[in-house]
């Protein structure tokens, strides 16, 4: 059985990397674990291709629980999920949690063999929103 993969799409590809490695640290390498930030150009956004890539890099046939950080991040993460195949948009979701504490608690989470849907509503829960 496989653990629930972990995508985190900031704006900035420093506030990712951070926090993927934050993850990293402190849930080793047992859930799959991807991050993107920074829009084309280098500077701040999102990309909708890159979030793709992020979700295919963290893949998990439990699912992909994608942390986001501002509004931008979310919509673009949702068009992504959107523009997935259909035996793979249903096992992706997006979280409304805190993007750091959301992460590492969701990995947590998922490093136990946790479902997706509880992954989501623990990040959720315990993030404190």
């Amino acid at each position: 059985m496989s653990n629930v993969g972990i995508a985190i799409v900031s704006h900035s590809p420093l506030v990712a990397e951070g926090t993927a490695d934050m993850v990293r640290q402190m849930v080793g390498d047992e859930v799959p674990l991807a991050w993107c930030g920074g829009d084309p150009d280098g500077g701040l956004g999102t990309s909708v291709e890159a979030i793709l890539k992020a979700i295919d890099a963290a893949w998990s046939d439990a699912g992909v629980a994608l942390l986001v950080d501002l509004g931008g991040a979310e919509t673009n993460s949702e068009m992504a999920v959107e523009m997935l195949p259909a035996e793979r948009s249903g096992k992706v979701v997006v979280c409304n949690a805190p993007i750091v504490e959301g992460a590492v608690i969701a990995a947590t989470e998922a490093s136990g063999g946790a479902s997706l849907e509880e992954v989501r509503r623990t990040a959720e829960e315990l993030s404190g929103l």
